[in-house]
């Protein structure tokens, strides 16, 4: 199996990531164009990334303010079974964040493109936490 990993450091609460990471809202703010569920081990989480991309996902690790994982169970084929998941820590009054995405069964061109949009999407979380920028969903994978 190969992972995608990022490991980098925000200027906000640990709270205040792991909300943003984890409820419908805070995902909404970063990641997904819409999102359904709540943060509650084994609860299903509807994300939306436009018309033709609507996924859903387990909750499949939870511990509030150290850890969320996402199990997905329904998305472009070389995502199913994969987990995204963040594990946050505070070092030096900041939280430490390290992102993974696992399981990919190959190094394809969707895995490659995956690295590239993993860290820009995460790019508009630590903008968002660090100085309040809400970016369009169009525009995230531009900024």
């Amino acid at each position: 199996m190969i992972d995608i990993f990022h490991y980098f450091y925000i200027n906000a609460s640990v709270t205040d990531v792991f909300k943003t990471i984890s409820t419908a809202e805070g995902l909404e703010r970063w990641w997904s164009e819409k999102a359904v569920g709540n943060p509650l081990l084994g609860e299903h989480y509807k994300l939306s990334f436009g018309a033709t991309y609507n996924w859903t996902t387990v909750v499949s690790k939870l511990i509030p303010n150290k850890e969320f994982e996402l199990t997905i169970t329904e998305a472009n084929e070389d995502w199913i079974h994969t987990k995204v998941g963040f594990v946050l820590s505070t070092r030096d009054n900041t939280t430490y964040v390290r992102f993974y995405h696992k399981n990919w069964k190959e190094s394809n061109e969707h895995y490659r493109i995956s690295c590239y949009c993993w860290a820009m999407y995460l790019r508009v979380l630590k903008r968002y936490l660090e100085f309040g920028e809400q970016v369009p969903y169009k525009d995230r994978l531009n900024v």
